[in-house]
């Protein structure tokens, strides 16, 4: 493998042991053993959703220029800052998600684990190269959103489309071509999570020790 092509994958996979390919990822969880199994099929799932997304978009919007372009360091920065940005969304959402359907469907009790998982997550990431302001960031964004959530119905309402902003608005391609393009990356992550659901619903009513 080239370095160039060494180069990509590393800045793209920071994630480490989280980003497998998606039937990997499905296929380790059968059912659920129990609730803390959550916290790590929602980091394997959103780092899936995340990596695929960002680099198809990115690959698609720039073609063949997309590989000479991970030659530079400001726009290699551009891709960390905006990987971190749509990867903690993700994991809020799907979190959010998850919880929510185990509510509605099992009758789950537990909510007050949804931050304590979010906040582990947090904690493991920072050896990753999460930063501070973005820790601090996202843990104020996800309180703020349980103030608000409503359990029964969250599953049902658009669960992912933080996610999908985030994206859109974190992609690093200029304004003016980015804004062709929102349609188009919206249904793409929106796709990836559509598979995502469809599987945990799945999950779920394979799983019987809730």
């Amino acid at each position: 493998m080239s370095s160039l092509l060494v180069k990509i994958r590393t800045i793209l996979n920071d994630f480490k042991d989280y980003l497998i390919p998606y039937k990997s990822v499905s296929d380790r969880f059968k059912v659920l053993e129990n609730i803390s199994d959550l916290k790590k099929y929602t980091q394997e799932q959103s780092a899936q959703v995340v990596q695929t997304t960002l680099y198809g978009y990115l690959k698609t919007r720039m073609g063949v220029q997309h590989v000479l372009m991970f030659e530079d360091k400001v726009f290699l920065e551009s891709i960390n800052i905006a990987k971190w940005n749509i990867y903690l969304t993700a994991i809020a959402d799907l979190l959010l998600f998850c919880f929510s359907v185990l509510v509605e469907r099992k009758n789950l009790k537990e909510t007050d684990l949804v931050l304590k998982y979010y906040n582990e997550i947090l904690d493991e990431e920072i050896s990753n190269g999460l930063s501070k302001n973005d820790y601090d960031k996202y843990l104020e964004e996800f309180k703020q959103r349980l103030r608000a959530i409503n359990w029964q119905n969250y599953h049902l309402e658009k669960p992912f489309y933080q996610s999908g902003e985030a994206l859109f608005k974190w992609a690093p391609i200029a304004d003016e071509l980015k804004k062709f393009d929102k349609k188009i990356v919206l249904n793409s992550i929106k796709h990836k999570w559509n598979l995502v659901s469809s599987d945990f619903y799945k999950l779920v009513d394979r799983s019987k020790n809730f």
